[in-house]
């Protein structure tokens, strides 16, 4: 699809006046909405937030291209602006943006990012930028793209024979951003500018959203005289192995291609020695030169907390349902959520989901460390963790105590890291041997190997659990008011980074904990879950109050967004308290963690409890002491607001 069929004269503002990045954003979003291609225009405006949340889609040399997937998108549509004088938008070269394009798309395909690719490719052309800047009218802009976009983008005529060998280049590149999306094609657009002013051959490799494109081949690597990979996530590097190859943020390949390509050239760069020499897929550089091994390991366990959290989601909030639509039987106590057939099948559906949880989470942390051959070990690792089998159990009969979160945590980071280990070894084995590497050795000696280590800690490890449990059990008063305080107010530090996900991990560790031991629902680690959710949903509440009482604190940009976090609160989605956090974190910030640890601190108080992980307002009808809980939310909003008010100054004072 060409660029000039999604967007028509109607959605392209020449000459615009705007005074800041909402104000933008608002203009945009209104010539979409003017050619009805939005169902739900505030959906689609979050939406676009959302993603600038991530990172800015400013770009540089005056250049914005925001952009967003959404349900309420009816139809793939680009709009089009270009102001009269530029605004702070976040660009990397910190100058102002003047030129902007946003895309709307299905939130189905990876059509955005087909559009995107041919535009950032225009784009970095500074004289279809200047003309398009110059355009005198909406129609001469439209024919401007045109042009270019026949220019850039005409299939050449077939000009050799099928015979005709593939080429080889110079030089390779592989382009990822951790969103995978702009940086990841402005790499490679700058990259290949500027080898063609340096006439040297270049291929790229663009690892998007979407996946890889135009992937390397095994003659190209063989042929190359080096590699670039310009990349902030993990891109497949074992195929580089034995070749020089440069590692390097997504940035560098942006700003200094030229560098780049000359150290490539020149002989400056080592050859890279991969790990592993199996056919097995590589393992990842998931760090990069320039990451502590802290960071690493909050990558790994991240990976695995990410793919265990629809299992905890789904199961967690079918067993509460269960309990809300079953009849309590008082001569079968022990058996409340599975009387009634609807009950007993919700009950053993989300029950089936709960007991992948621990197995997923260690398959996919030792997965994160070790690629594909670490993920059935951490998995059987993790099933033994929480089936607590040890040598003692599989000997004497004894009954098994589960070494749950702990355990599965572990499994996940031990495996892993046995799996290295194990392919490193493997690596001294005679090449002979290469074929059976995956699909024997690999499984068969590291399921091993895992399973002889969780018999042996096992007991250790469950008994670790037991006491940790009787000890939050025991917690009381002063105890457990002081542990949901530091858990919710946790949640609104960094609101969505390091502390934000360590708090979160924790309330659904302990939910994870509880659900594998069958506790009631009203037990202390489901209370941890609630606290957690309170302080979660606490800032946007806030600041969405703040706005509302408060008006003259705040722009009519702010104010206008800030309506949209009443929703973003009630889901739970703390993130949308980031924009006014980042504006003024010396006050949002604190006003918003002191607002979270009272919410925090009298869910506890109160001993609400709640069986789902997620889900804010909408899981309100199966939690335990839901009217108390909402008296806690209430508090710490209300608290969170106050104090942003007293701190903030009004508009006209400032």
């Amino acid at each position: 699809m060409r660029i000039v069929d999604l967007l028509d004269a109607h959605r392209i503002a020449l000459g615009a006046r705007a005074k800041d990045k909402s104000s933008v954003i608002d203009l945009l979003v209104n010539l979409q909405e003017q050619s009805g291609v939005l169902s739900d225009v505030q959906a689609y405006k979050q939406a676009v937030w959302d993603r600038e949340a991530q990172s800015s889609t400013g770009i540089e040399a005056g250049i914005a291209v925001p952009h967003a997937k959404s349900d309420s998108v009816l139809r793939p549509s680009l709009a089009a602006a270009v102001l009269q004088q530029g605004v702070d938008y976040g660009a990397m070269d910190g100058q102002p943006s003047d030129l902007f394009f946003l895309i709307a798309a299905p939130a189905d395909g990876e059509l955005h990012l087909e559009i995107l690719s041919r535009l950032m490719q225009l784009l970095m052309d500074p004289s279809f930028t200047q003309a398009l800047r110059n355009a005198d009218s909406a129609q001469d802009f439209l024919q401007i793209i045109d042009r270019f976009e026949r220019k850039n983008f005409e299939e050449p005529e077939e000009s050799a024979s099928p015979e005709q060998p593939e080429e080889s280049y110079r030089v390779l590149a592989v382009t990822a951003c951790p969103t995978g999306i702009a940086h990841t094609y402005m790499a490679a657009q700058a990259l290949e500018k500027a080898a063609q002013q340096l006439d040297i051959s270049l291929k790229v490799e663009t690892n998007g959203s979407g996946g890889a494109k135009n992937i390397l081949t095994e003659d190209e690597i063989r042929s190359a005289e080096g590699i670039i990979v310009a990349a902030d996530k993990q891109v497949e590097t074992e195929r580089f192995s034995g070749k020089p190859v440069l590692f390097v943020p997504v940035a560098e390949g942006i700003h200094r291609p030229e560098k780049l390509i000359r150290q490539i050239l020149d002989k400056e760069v080592p050859v890279y020695h991969h790990a592993e020499r199996s056919s097995e897929v590589a393992v990842v550089d998931r760090a990069g030169p320039q990451e502590s091994w802290t960071r690493m390991l909050y990558k790994h366990l991240m990976n695995g907390v990410s793919h265990m959290l629809p299992f905890v989601i789904g199961g967690g909030i079918l067993i509460a349902l269960a309990f809300l639509v079953d009849v309590y039987d008082p001569q079968n106590p022990a058996g409340f959520g599975s009387n009634t057939p609807l009950a007993a099948f919700l009950k053993t559906v989300g029950g089936m989901a709960f007991q992948f949880m621990l197995p997923v989470l260690s398959g996919y942390i030792a997965m994160s460390i070790a690629d594909r051959p670490g993920l059935a070990v951490g998995v059987v690792g993790g099933a033994l963790a929480a089936a607590g089998i040890s040598f003692t159990t599989i000997a004497s009969g004894v009954a098994p105590v589960s070494a749950g979160f702990l355990g599965a945590l572990l499994a996940g980071f031990a495996g892993g890291y046995f799996m290295r280990a194990l392919r490193w070894l493997c690596d001294r084995l005679p090449d002979s041997l290469e074929g059976i590497k995956p699909i024997l050795l690999y499984p068969v000696l590291g399921i091993l190997i895992i399973g002889a280590f969780m018999c042996l800690v096992n007991p250790l490890l469950g008994a670790l659990n037991h006491g940790l449990v009787a000890f939050l059990n025991s917690l009381g008063g002063v105890s457990k008011v002081f542990l949901g305080a530091i858990l919710a107010g946790m949640m609104s530090i960094d609101m969505g980074g390091p502390f934000n996900k360590a708090a979160y991990v924790t309330g659904t560790g302990a939910l994870a904990t509880a659900a594998a031991a069958g506790v009631a629902s009203g037990a202390i680690e489901y209370q941890m879950m609630a606290a957690v959710m309170a302080g979660g949903m606490v800032p946007p509440l806030a600041i969405a109050l703040c706005t509302t009482l408060f008006p003259k604190k705040f722009t009519s940009d702010e104010r206008r967004s800030g309506a949209v976090n009443y929703i973003m609160g009630l889901c739970f989605i703390t993130e949308g308290a980031i924009p006014f956090a980042a504006s003024d974190p010396l006050r949002v910030i604190p006003s918003c963690v002191a607002g979270s640890a009272l919410a925090g601190a009298l869910s506890m108080w109160f001993g609400c409890s709640l069986m789902a992980p997620h889900g804010g307002i909408f899981v309100l009808g199966i939690m335990n002491g839901k009217l108390l809980y909402l008296l806690a939310l209430a508090a710490g909003a209300a608290l969170a607001m106050l104090l942003l008010a007293a701190l903030k100054k009004d508009i006209g004072k400032r």
